[in-house]
């Protein structure tokens, strides 16, 4: 028998603030020692403008395994289909039987955001009030819920290069998260009063001004996957306390990092701690009101993996989804 679990059975069985520590102590787990990630391996598809990555994970702490098969298809939102398709495969760990699948697209969103929260609670100011959203997809919907979980956020900027996609976010978030969320019709509209700045798009460049950012803003970035993808200006990471996800997945796919790198304008001694290394206590987070701290993220299945045990023991809990026998 395995279970299988659809979009809306895996949005009610965790909750943002759940997947938020979640994905904490997954993080926590794998910064120090108790995870087995591979890069993931990515099967590119020129002909259609996509990549499809296949990432899988072993938490041998919480014993959650797990592999997710994700696919980016860049052509898709023009024919009317969603950039993103996933499918989660967990595993159970003490005997290797396929024990539950479920939808990977909202999971993927959730996770992601979650890894924002997780990075805003612990390295964004307290007195953290306005949020900047670049990108006014799903993974910028929970990017704004994941900051709305740990900081207490008054008001909200959203900005996409389709301002109808914008105002649909905007209206839609507002009554969600029951604050105002306006779209900025410029990048600087967005960000030049914004305490914590999210982007979550599929950019080649910086979608934002440097000398827009203000001193003490937190940034999450988690749209540039690839080597030359870009989200952030090349000054602002120069200039901010730079956290990520995973060292070695950051090290072969963050173009916000490698860009500078190969630019030789940092070091990879710029790169202060994993996000994990503050969860688990091992690094202090902010260390001044002034700092501007930045957490890159490539995506780690860890994320996944956690999510989804999550998903499943609730989904148990509840009565969520079917079984079938394969």
């Amino acid at each position: 028998m395995i279970h299988i679990l659809s979009r809306e059975d895996v949005r009610q069985a965790l909750p943002m603030h759940q997947a938020i520590e979640t994905v904490k102590g997954a993080f926590a787990q794998l910064s120090t020692g108790q995870a087995d990630v591979p890069l993931r391996l990515a099967l590119n598809v020129p002909r259609h403008n996509g990549v499809t990555l296949l990432m899988p994970a072993y938490l041998r702490t919480d014993e959650q395994m797990a592999i997710k098969i994700v696919s980016v298809f860049h052509e898709n939102p023009a024919q009317g289909l969603p950039l993103i398709h996933a499918l989660v495969v967990v595993v159970d760990a003490t005997t290797g039987r396929p024990a539950a699948i479920m939808d990977g697209i909202y999971l993927t969103a959730l996770r992601t955001g979650a890894a924002s929260g997780a990075a805003t609670d612990l390295l964004a100011r307290q007195d953290t009030h306005i949020a900047a959203i670049f990108g006014a997809g799903a993974q910028g919907r929970t990017q704004l819920e994941a900051v709305c979980a740990v900081r207490p956020i008054q008001e909200a900027w959203v900005y996409d290069k389709e301002p109808a996609r914008a105002a649909a976010y905007a209206d839609e978030m507002s009554q969600r998260l029951s604050l105002p969320v306006r779209v900025a019709e410029t990048p600087a509209e967005a960000v030049h009063r914004a305490d914590v700045i999210c982007t979550a798009t599929t950019s080649s460049s910086a979608v934002f001004e440097d000398a827009d950012v203000r001193p003490g803003t937190h940034i999450n970035a988690v749209g540039a996957y690839t080597p030359e993808m870009q989200e952030i200006p090349v000054e602002t990471v120069l200039r901010a306390k730079v956290v990520i996800d995973h060292r070695e997945a950051s090290l072969a796919e963050a173009g916000d990092l490698l860009i500078p790198l190969k630019q030789g304008l940092i070091t990879e001694d710029h790169i202060y701690a994993e996000l994990g290394e503050i969860a688990a206590g091992l690094k202090p987070g902010r260390a001044s009101p002034e700092e501007i701290t930045f957490f890159k993220s490539v995506g780690v299945a860890v994320q996944d993996v956690a999510a989804a045990g999550a998903v499943l023991e609730a989904a148990r809990r509840l009565n969520l989804g079917s079984e079938v026998a394969l």
